[in-house]
């Protein structure tokens, strides 16, 4: 059997700043509890003016996790954090029965034209955290632990995997890992969670001695793959438990039923989400 079980390729996209999206996909919704997966960036923003800014937006019945290469943003929420995220460090917002937030470009980023790249995506939350009450998270770098040994360099981002345990809060069997080889390297990736995928963000990568070159591979369950890096290369690495069931996806919002999807559409363009404290700004809705 194939040791890449499906191969998603990025499309590109802009939501304000340059975007290569691997999740949802028409050919799947989602690795473990991952539903939504972006790289965004490198991006440069101008010096004067809201250029990559991400105005206050809502979200339901997901966790946000932001992870970045370079660069920083700024985060704001209606639970009233302010939270600067930089490179190596997680934010995980949860959104629960609804959250707003905006992730703004700091200043000083837009002076030294520094580049803005990283990884955001959304963990759909299990039935019985779907409507919990929202909650925020930021683990600096130093928190999350790091193996290094023979040319991997690897950071446990969320979960348990390769004798390390993240800090970072999870809501059902989750694995995020940060992984950079160097060429030639390799790395065994244990059948530890019944879903798993690898992202290429960087490089040239061989899984089971099979070439790849771009996007996401959906790995085959139940067996060990080796990865051996054909030149320098970084990854990510995703995984968990299987969805406990469909879930919707509707711009921000996840649900595990239609009506709850129209819920939150109804509840954002009525104003009945909680604000974002000092900001004035906000996504309109994108439906009539």
């Amino acid at each position: 059997m194939n040791a890449i079980q499906q191969l998603i390729l990025p499309k590109a996209s802009d939501v304000g700043f340059p975007v290569q999206r691997l999740l949802p996909a028409a050919e799947r919704q989602s690795v473990g509890p991952f539903v939504f997966f972006d790289h965004m960036g490198p991006a440069r923003f101008a010096r004067e003016g809201t250029a990559g800014d991400v105005r206050p937006h809502p979200h339901i019945g997901l966790a946000t996790v932001t992870y970045l290469y370079s660069g920083a943003m700024m985060h704001r929420d209606s639970l009233g954090y302010v939270q600067q995220i930089e490179p190596g460090a997680i934010n995980l917002m949860a959104a629960g029965r609804g959250i707003v937030h905006s992730e703004r470009v700091p200043a000083d980023i837009r002076v030294d034209q520094a580049a803005v790249q990283g990884i955001q995506i959304w963990l759909a939350l299990p039935a019985e955290s779907e409507e919990m009450e929202p909650a925020f998270y930021h683990y600096p770098a130093d928190a999350l632990p790091v193996f290094q040994e023979d040319g991997v360099s690897l950071r446990v981002l969320i979960g348990n995997g390769f004798g390390l345990q993240s800090p970072v809060i999870t809501y059902m069997p989750t694995l995020q890992a940060d992984i950079e080889l160097a060429a030639g390297a390799t790395l065994e990736l244990p059948p530890d969670y019944p879903e798993r995928g690898i992202y290429l963000s960087e490089g040239q990568l061989a899984v089971d001695g099979i070439p790849m070159d771009a996007g996401l591979a959906v790995l085959a369950p139940d067996r060990t793959v080796c990865l051996t890096a054909r030149a320098p290369a970084r990854l990510m690495l995703v995984g968990g438990a299987p969805l406990d069931g469909k879930r919707y996806v509707y711009w921000n919002f996840v649900g595990r039923s239609r009506e709850r999807i129209e819920q939150a559409k109804a509840d954002w363009a009525g104003g009945r989400f909680t604000p974002v404290p000092g900001e004035t700004e906000f996504i309109p809705a994108p439906w009539r």
